[in-house]
């Protein structure tokens, strides 16, 4: 009987709960491996940055620094993410108990408001703009959510980033390049430093490598 209405009528409403609560799981999932990457990939540039500012490669020093900066902010708006797909999935747990009283799904403004954030993230927003055609075709929402993305120009990341680039700089070098003027001045040449080519090229590498995660 209970197949014979699903072919009719479609899946209950726990069903549907159940199946967004599994879509979320998995979201979260992907979430974690990602930051995963930024970390190790991260921790690659910093051990870049230490020989660079070491030898006196301050310039190539500290773009690798914005490049950690950008990739430590990445990181931020994924946690942040991750911890919205949870309270998305504890707002479905209230709707699973809900189900069990009226018998049928209830609007949340709580659970809209925190699809509408994570739409704009790229990395979940197609499965996102899913379940919110999902959720307003079983009432949980009443709208369409705002499908604009969220970019983040390119003069605001420097306007962030110099402040924190200097921040980044003192620690890992031990207060070596902190204080060692504005974004582009270099260092006296030590003896040891490497040669602009081979600078250059270890710099790409790894600037390459958080690119790609970056932009995924």
């Amino acid at each position: 009987m209970q197949s014979i209405n699903r072919f009719f009528y479609g899946p209950t409403p726990d069903e549907k709960v159940r199946a967004w609560q599994q879509k979320l799981r998995t979201e979260g999932r992907l979430l974690d491996r990602e930051i995963r990457q930024l970390d190790a990939e991260s921790a690659k540039v910093r051990t870049s940055l230490k020989k660079l500012a070491a030898k006196g490669d301050t310039k190539s020093a500290r773009i690798l620094a914005r490049e950690l900066v950008r990739s430590n902010k990445q990181k931020d708006r994924l946690h942040t993410s991750k911890a919205r797909l949870g309270s998305i999935g504890m707002h479905l747990n209230q709707q699973l108990a809900l189900v069990k009283v009226t018998g049928s799904l209830q609007k949340s403004t709580e659970i809209m408001k925190l699809s509408n954030d994570l739409i704009k993230l790229p990395q979940i927003s197609a499965v996102m703009r899913e379940m919110s055609m999902e959720m307003t075709k079983a009432g949980i929402m009443e709208e369409m959510l705002d499908d604009t993305l969220a970019v983040e120009e390119d003069d605001e990341i420097e306007e962030e980033a110099d402040a924190e680039v200097e921040k980044v700089l003192f620690e890992l070098t031990d207060g070596k390049l902190g204080q060692a003027g504005s974004v582009g001045t270099d260092l006296p040449a030590t003896e040891t430093e490497l040669s602009e080519a081979e600078a250059d090229k270890q710099m790409e590498e790894y600037r390459a490598q958080l690119n790609g995660l970056l932009s995924n």
